[in-house]
């Protein structure tokens, strides 16, 4: 049988750990399926983008656009003005992707209006936050997509609700998980990267230390917020020392509204943004995450490491209602509570949602073979 062709998107870093199981499970299905790696260039740091790749093994991109940044809009016409003709030349039978950055709303659009087939791997999830881009994002890849891979049950409950036919879910589990269960084995240890920093005798042992994470608009565009929420981790540190790897655009709004000092204290390791295996050994080991990632809200949840969302809402419900994660907001009073909650011994312990098992990418890969071969 001649293979059939899939175009796999990438363009943000949080697309990476989940295409690395997807693509390793297509590859078990050769010659049947030939799946083809469309980086996007949306995330177009390339040295920590070759750090994710290499570490998570996800071979080089066939196909790389090399879009770069800009605003939303810019972004997101740029991504398809390049993807069409990669897919006039590819002529795919589907193509898959996966999350909800501007690359997966772009790509999907342009494979719809081509009449071509879109899969969309994390379909249902919601904030119903409309305000978020990625809430926009999800919601129209989802109405685009002729198959659809949810993470958690009440995925198909939303999708159900937004008139998407029950034919087309499938409730896989996360590959996320897949991809940080693979890697556990490899996690940098929070002790060695202290060290590495020039902090050797920063308390990062099994439980010391918090994580914090800051990167989304709400919390660092507006200096109020981002100021009350440097206060708060600077209170915290006072107790549980914090380790905080500043993204790059965190960091220029620190300094643009010159708020350094909060931060300038020794209870407190700044570090560059971290490789997958160092987040993945600050999580595992931390006493408690506060963070704004949805990413991070799941992999906490499967660490069993207690969560803090620094937002109103997540579109990942299942780590709040079977996981580790509260949400708090970027009111400092409700995060200290929780907190201090978690200090008094009543912070949640969860457990692991169903199907989070490692294999979600092998339920993937078999159910668009067998999908691809009925549409002949």
């Amino acid at each position: 049988m001649s293979p059939f062709r899939i175009l796999c998107v990438v363009g943000a870093r949080p697309n990476f750990m989940k295409m690395a199981p997807i693509m390793a499970a297509f590859a078990q299905h050769k010659p049947h399926v030939e799946a083809l790696l469309v980086h996007t260039g949306q995330h177009y740091d390339v040295a920590m983008n070759h750090q994710y790749f290499e570490a998570l093994g996800i071979p080089s991109p066939d196909i790389n656009l090399e879009v770069g940044s800009g605003s939303h809009a810019q972004q997101t016409a740029e991504v398809m003005k390049r993807f069409e003709p990669a897919m006039d030349e590819v002529q795919p039978a589907a193509v898959l992707v996966v999350g909800d950055v501007n690359s997966t709303i772009a790509c999907a659009l342009v494979a719809a209006k081509k009449g071509v087939p879109v899969i969309h791997v994390e379909a249902g999830l919601r904030s119903f936050d409309r305000a978020m881009p990625e809430e926009i994002n999800r919601v129209l890849t989802d109405q685009l997509s002729d198959l659809l891979f949810t993470t958690e049950e009440s995925g198909a409950a939303n999708l159900a609700k937004e008139g998407i036919g029950a034919e087309r879910v499938h409730f896989v589990g996360n590959v996320m998980i897949d991809t940080l269960r693979a890697n556990l084995a490899r996690a940098i240890p929070a002790q060695k990267i202290a060290a590495d920093a020039g902090r050797p005798d920063f308390k990062a042992g099994k439980g010391e230390y918090a994580v914090l994470t800051l990167h989304r608009p709400s919390n660092v565009d507006d200096k109020a917020v981002l100021q009350g929420l440097l206060e708060t981790a600077a209170q915290i540190s006072a107790q549980t020392p914090v380790i905080f790897p500043v993204h790059p655009r965190t960091r220029a709004t620190i300094e643009k509204f010159g708020l350094s000092h909060l931060l300038d204290r020794p209870e407190v390791l700044l570090l560059p943004p971290m490789g997958y295996h160092e987040m993945l050994g600050l999580m595992q080991d931390a006493r408690v995450v506060l963070t704004d990632s949805g990413g991070i809200q799941e992999e906490t949840t499967a660490l069993g490491t207690p969560c803090i969302t620094l937002r109103n809402n997540t579109e990942r419900p299942i780590t709040v209602d079977e996981g580790t994660n509260t949400i708090a907001g970027n009111d400092p009073a409700h995060i200290l509570a929780a907190y201090h909650a978690l200090l008094a011994g009543s912070g949640k312990s969860g457990r692991i949602p169903h199907y989070w098992d490692g294999r979600a990418a092998e339920r993937i890969a078999a159910i668009v073979l067998d999908w691809l071969k009925a549409r002949g």
